[in-house]
């Protein structure tokens, strides 16, 4: 499948809607451009870490399970100056 971009004024391209779907981005992802001989270029997909990737990251086992009025109630005391 051939798609036709055009360059504007300011030398900026719109990716179409079909072009961002196939390289699964959305905006505020990021893309790597490869210039290749010939006037060619290749555009990839920046693949860093998922949101979901830090979920557990400051998990401690040994650490006891909270409830939510204990976790309300050790912040109410940290903002109170009591702990």
């Amino acid at each position: 499948m051939s798609i036709t971009l055009t360059v504007t004024a300011k030398g900026q391209v719109t990716l179409r809607r079909e072009v961002l779907a196939h390289l699964r981005v959305r905006p505020g992802d990021k893309l790597d451009v490869d210039l290749l001989e010939e006037g060619r270029m290749q555009v990839r997909a920046k693949r860093g870490k998922s949101v979901a990737s830090v979920f557990g990251m400051l998990e401690r086992p040994e650490a006891p399970c909270l409830t939510i009025e204990e976790l309300n109630e050790s912040t109410a005391s940290g903002w109170a100056g009591e702990s």
